[in-house]
């Protein structure tokens, strides 16, 4: 929201050996009011070619230049954090899968807010690369958590050129990611230990492993598989949940029907009679009839059972294209279940895979 438009040259002064602007200014209260207020800026020290008040009037004109020309808003007087707050974060809640907005204020409240206050329109590449540079150091990131923050950043400053409210270029383009700490080792889970989880685990353990084994579904996507999109042959994502919230998945394209392998098909019809041969339904329920909870599942019976310290999900994925060529699974099914687009993309997942084996800490499972 723009104020009345008037023009100013504000009053150039000099205060001890530091030449000052006293100007007025639109900004923003928080709430969304608008308030006229008296603000004094810092110009340069007197001193070279910034000794007479004629020659710093020059710079008290690039600073009201914005607000006699109607280019300043009073939204960019906000600071980053109020902007963050109030504005980005609420379109984000609406446009966004909830797991998307949790994460996006989770960093900005643990991460970003202690370096926040910068009025938005006066953030410089400077004021970013200086955010990240002061997050590195109080905290033990990885590069990559690093260049997450980044790209939030970079969002919000996004979001507010599209809402006018900026003119200038996104400062965050050309802020460095500081190294960080070496990101973790990414590994995924190869045939034979899929295969020995399946012989060692119970139902309904069993039976979620090998879903997530032999369909490269997410743990969201997983949680929000349902009878009635179960063919017998195969099974078609349409939901994913995240906590409490029913969404649609990641991305469109991770929509579609994924062909059920024959070692798969037999665990979903064993489980299927365990849980009365349900026509709808979702597949992973509780005693309820909600997704069950694939977290404390992995806690509570997965991790005693296999005696390891951690699961990951996502490591079935990464191996998935691997394990179904190596028994015997064609291309074109394999491009089919992993969802993508082009047989490339297929081909450039096995050859890319390096099989590790999971972290635990214990010898059981080897």
């Amino acid at each position: 929201m723009k104020g009345t438009r008037y023009h100013q040259s504000g009053h150039v002064f000099l205060k001890g050996s530091v030449w000052y602007l006293r100007y007025r200014e639109d900004v923003t209260r928080k709430g969304g009011s608008i308030e006229r207020i008296q603000k004094c800026r810092r110009l340069t020290k007197a001193v070279g070619q910034y000794r007479s008040k004629r020659s710093v009037e020059v710079l008290a004109e690039e600073i009201l230049r914005p607000l006699n020309d109607g280019t300043s808003t009073a939204e960019s007087t906000m600071s980053l954090n109020q902007f963050i707050e109030d504005l980005y974060l609420p379109y984000v809640e609406e446009q966004k899968r909830r797991s998307t907005y949790c994460g996006y204020k989770n960093l900005w409240l643990r991460y970003v807010q202690p370096d926040g206050q910068v009025a938005l329109r006066d953030f410089r590449t400077l004021d970013g690369q200086r955010v990240l540079r002061s997050i590195a150091g109080r905290e033990d990131l990885s590069r990559p958590t690093l260049g997450h923050i980044k790209h939030f950043l970079s969002g919000v400053f996004r979001y507010a050129r599209r809402q006018g409210i900026l003119n200038n270029p996104n400062p965050m383009h050309d802020v460095e990611i500081p190294k960080g700490r070496p990101g973790g080792e990414t590994y995924a889970y190869s045939l034979e230990e899929e295969a020995l989880m399946l012989t060692i685990l119970p139902d309904p353990a069993a039976t979620v492993v090998a879903t997530a084994a032999f369909t490269g579904a997410r743990k969201g996507e997983l949680r929000g598989l349902m009878w009635e999109n179960y063919d017998g042959s195969q099974i078609r994502i349409m939901k994913s949940v995240w906590r409490s919230h029913v969404e649609e998945p990641k991305r469109p394209k991770s929509k579609g029907a994924i062909p059920v392998v024959a070692q798969l098909k037999t665990l979903l019809e064993r489980h299927r009679v365990a849980c009365g041969n349900p026509s709808g339904g979702f597949v992973f329920a509780n005693a309820n009839g909600k997704p069950m909870n694939l977290d404390a599942l992995a806690r509570d019976v997965i991790q005693p059972t296999l005696e390891t310290s951690g699961l990951g999900w996502h490591a079935f994925r990464r191996g998935l294209a691997t394990n179904l060529h190596r028994l015997g699974v064609s291309d074109k099914v394999i491009q089919q279940i992993l969802r993508h687009a082009a047989a490339m993309k297929t081909l450039e997942t096995m050859c890319a895979t390096t099989v590790q084996p999971m972290p635990r800490t214990s010898t059981r499972v080897m």
